[in-house]
């Protein structure tokens, strides 16, 4: 039979067995006891339990794949572990000729040395239900794991077509995980269960949240720390800082009360330093901002040491050289900049090369020796 235990036998037991059925999956429930269940997994990674899944494989037939599981008896017995290493093929007795009935198929252990004369060994079981107007299940034996239940229509047999595996409650999955303890186990129609110890996880997929056991209930992480909520599965913030996707395209941060639209900060940064001021001229400050994105504004104060300029009547000024903008602060092309003293006003030119210039001034107006003038442009690097 491929159902294998990893109990010692009488006689029969194997390396085989022994190996097969090595599981070390043991989720406590108290200091002796563990909790019975099937191991997770699947071949791809894709879902979390495909061990001991009950399929249809023909009108009263029924296919359990291959998987390991642990049964606890009673709290003395221990844990049995089990292992099905192939597909195994069930055969439903055929319905009542006037009620459905619900049967229960389990993962059952038989042990001599408990309750059970003269067997030592597990198989897989269909308990067969009574049939009734409303049918329900039968109770799963001593030391048994439920896989699923099949409800099993009235009349139904090979010849009328069997039972109606694709009917919304024909087949009832009943499995549940188990893992090693310590590890974190994948709520498998098990979320309710409680737990064995504050500080206990469980992966519940159902909620979407890591939860921990307090000792008195599962309480579960912060939805998604970190992430940002898709759209339309959060109404209310978890906590200041959490963030989410609005109707597919805003980003929206939870400000502890309502959720308002994100502008992120604009990143930049600023210098003082490199500007260098030309012959007749003082440079008194100098500063410039810049974005990440090339965005600058800057400003400088300079100073006339040399003779005073006088200006006529048409504003024309001979274009005068004050200052070199440092680089990586100049811009890409020549650009137009404001300029005053607070007695007159003109533009000047800011060079791509960095060379600043003033072009022209207030008519009738000069530029007076110890006068300061404040250059200011806006433009990108």
């Amino acid at each position: 039979m491929p159902v294998r235990s990893g109990w010692l036998l009488p006689t029969g037991q194997t390396r085989q067995h022994t190996r097969i059925t090595h599981i070390g999956a043991t989720t406590p429930v108290n200091p002796l006891g563990v909790r019975s269940g099937i191991l997770p997994g699947s071949y791809d990674g894709k879902y979390r339990v495909s061990g001991l899944s009950v399929a249809s494989a023909g009108p009263m037939t029924a296919i359990v794949s291959h998987g390991r599981a642990v049964i606890q008896g009673t709290t003395t017995e221990g844990a049995y572990p089990v292992a099905l290493d192939e597909d195994l093929t069930l055969t439903f007795a055929d319905g009542d000729a006037l009620n459905a009935r619900v049967d229960l198929v389990v993962l059952r252990v038989y042990d001599n040395d408990t309750d059970t004369p003269g067997r030592y060994e597990a198989g897989i079981e269909i308990v067969k239900g009574a049939p009734a107007a409303a049918p329900v299940a039968p109770a799963a034996p001593a030391r048994s794991l439920a896989l699923v239940t099949v409800k099993v229509k009235a009349g139904a047999s090979a010849g009328t077509g069997g039972i109606d595996w694709t009917a919304t409650g024909t087949l009832t999955d009943l499995r549940a995980t188990t893992v090693a303890s310590g590890g974190i186990l994948p709520v498998y129609n098990n979320g309710g269960v409680p737990g064995a110890y504050p500080g206990q996880y469980q992966d519940n997929d159902n909620a979407h949240s890591l939860q921990r056991w307090d000792g008195t209930s599962w309480v579960p992480y912060p939805k998604e720390i970190g992430g940002i909520a898709p759209s339309g599965t959060v109404t209310a913030g978890s906590y200041p800082g959490q963030y989410r996707d609005y109707n597919g395209g805003q980003l929206q941060r939870w400000n502890g009360t309502t959720w308002v639209a994100y502008q992120p900060p604009v990143e930049n940064e600023s210098t003082t330093s490199g500007a260098t001021a030309l012959a007749g001229w003082t440079l008194n400050s100098f500063t410039a901002r810049r974005t990440k994105s090339g965005l600058c504004s800057m400003s400088v104060i300079i100073t006339r040491n040399g003779d005073k300029i006088p200006i006529d009547n048409t504003g024309h000024l001979p274009d005068q050289s004050v200052l070199t903008l440092p680089a990586g602060w100049r811009p890409a092309i020549h650009v137009e900049a404001v300029a005053s003293d607070g007695y007159g006003s003109g533009a000047a030119l800011v060079y791509s090369s960095g060379q600043v210039e003033l072009r022209t001034w207030s008519s009738n107006g000069s530029l007076e020796a110890g006068r300061n003038i404040r250059i200011s442009a806006t433009y990108v690097l």
